[in-house]
């Protein structure tokens, strides 16, 4: 689904989520006339008045113009400005006690797994995610909807190079994982419980750039019995066990 020029978000948990962590972004917030009220959108509306944002009732299917297919606005319209992103370098000067964890992104281009993948870095508590300018999903409302508003929850970090962009990171002391259904050792034999490390994942039609594969420390691979794994699956597959290994090494400090 592509979008045009004017910038929307739509669906109760993203444009909830935009109220309270960024509010900032939005400029006006559309709900559906004789929409019943269950207690997000009610939410929605007692937030928007605290924080003075306008809330207009009118029929949500004048913004299908704004679309190239029909969308499922569940009762609720946000106009926002877009999705601030931030530079390497930015993200760097952040002070932060321990290890980081980062995920970037080479060539994924479809905005519904972009989303899936923001959606599960933000839940698994990541610190960013690595993007490149050209090549990579839009952030548009496909991607907040899918994210169900997690977007607005972890660091965007574009770069112009994911090259040059790793290796940085190696300077900085970051361990480069990269996927490949030919390495020699599975993911969960990776201790990533002593390091500041970052993810690499690469499109399913395309993988990971030979470039980037020649940056990484390790390689690893999902054994599957079937054909290779939705790319936000096999990510949240590794994300969750480097998660697993951290907090049971964390536990068993205690």
């Amino acid at each position: 689904m592509k979008e045009k020029t004017n910038q929307f978000i739509y669906g109760k948990n993203p444009v909830y989520e935009v109220l309270v962590k960024n509010p900032k972004r939005i400029n006006k917030i559309y709900i559906q006339k004789g929409f019943s009220y269950d207690n997000r959108m009610r939410k929605i509306v007692q937030e928007a008045d605290y924080r003075g944002i306008i809330v207009q009732h009118i029929n949500l299917q004048k913004f299908d113009q704004y679309f190239d297919t029909k969308v499922n606005y569940q009762g609720v319209i946000a106009s926002v400005s877009t999705v601030e992103t931030i530079t390497l370098e930015e993200f760097l000067a952040i002070e932060k006690k321990g290890y980081r964890k980062l995920a970037a992104l080479d060539r994924i281009q479809d905005p519904h797994n972009f989303g899936a993948i923001i959606r599960t870095l933000a839940a698994a508590g990541f610190d960013g995610v690595l993007i490149q300018n050209h090549r990579s999903a839009p952030i548009n409302s496909i991607v907040e909807k899918s994210s169900s508003g997690a977007i607005n929850h972890i660091p965007i970090i574009k770069t112009t190079s994911l090259n040059n962009s790793l290796e940085e990171l190696k300077k900085h002391d970051y361990w480069v994982i990269a996927t490949d259904i030919e390495a020699q050792d599975n993911y969960f034999e990776i201790d990533y419980t002593d390091m500041n490390f970052i993810i690499v994942m690469g499109s399913e039609g395309e993988g990971i750039s030979k470039t980037l594969l020649n940056k990484a420390d390790y390689k690893v691979r999902i054994k599957t019995n079937f054909e290779s794994l939705n790319v936000s699956v096999a990510l949240g597959v590794i994300v969750y066990e480097a998660v697993r290994q951290i907090e049971l090494k964390t536990f068993n400090k205690t």
